[in-house]
């Protein structure tokens, strides 16, 4: 049985991909912050295929341990989900709280590739690692400078890790908008119920895991359904 190990878990996107490869018969290594709606999420999945759900802050080394730790001595999938989104109402750059952007960072730049590190070992030819990022690390919108130039250093960590591992294969997954709890704190006071939910951005990151896609960045609504 393929292992999948998916940060941020317990409910939108992270949640949506986790019930898809349950269904498709993937051991599941989930995690989130919140211990109660995570183990919602672990009894619904469980039902289906084995999880472990190890409730942490994905910036605390020892829940990185344990988490590859609870994946075991094989990893084919790691999902780089779990991310911050900052200070709201989104300041600009020239008011951004340097202390917020060094959390932002952590949680967004260093948390993903201490992961990686951890996982490297496990990991073995033909593996896929997804980076969840944005059309923020690519767009200048303001207000957008903090979150959006964190998931621009996760592409670009992408990238280089992608030509230093070519056995792998390496991918920056851009979901689009989504109608999440992270989108509505980004418009406070906005509806934003017109936003697509997060299972219309699975189709594509699940084309991405099975098909032939090489290392590099996709708009997940842009790839094809896998079969």
């Amino acid at each position: 049985m393929d292992t999948a190990l998916i940060t941020g878990a317990s409910r939108g996107l992270g949640l949506a991909l986790a019930r898809e490869l349950s269904r498709r018969g993937w051991r599941l290594v989930i995690d989130a912050r919140g211990a109660d709606a995570l183990e919602e999420a672990r009894a619904e999945l469980a039902v289906r295929t084995e999880v472990v759900a190890l409730a942490g802050d994905v910036t605390d080394p020892g829940h990185q341990r344990a988490l590859i730790a609870a994946a075991g001595p094989r990893i084919e999938l790691l999902v780089n989900n779990a991310g911050a989104l900052g200070p709201t109402p989104l300041p600009r750059l020239g008011d951004y709280p340097l202390d917020a952007l060094e959390t932002l960072y952590l949680t967004n730049v260093v948390a993903p590739l201490a992961l990686i590190q951890l996982a490297l070992p496990r990991l073995r030819a033909g593996a896929a690692i997804v980076n969840l990022t944005s059309d923020a690390a690519v767009e200048a919108y303001p207000g957008w400078g903090g979150y959006g130039s964190s998931k621009a250093a996760l592409e670009q960590l992408t990238r280089v890790l992608a030509e230093e591992h070519p056995e792998l294969r390496v991918l920056a997954v851009d979901p689009g908008d989504m109608n999440t709890r992270m989108q509505q704190d980004a418009f406070p006071g906005e509806d934003v119920s017109d936003r697509p939910p997060p299972e219309a951005s699975v189709p594509g990151i699940l084309a991405a895991i099975y098909g032939d896609a090489a290392s590099g960045r996709y708009a997940a609504r842009e790839l094809a359904t896998p079969a």
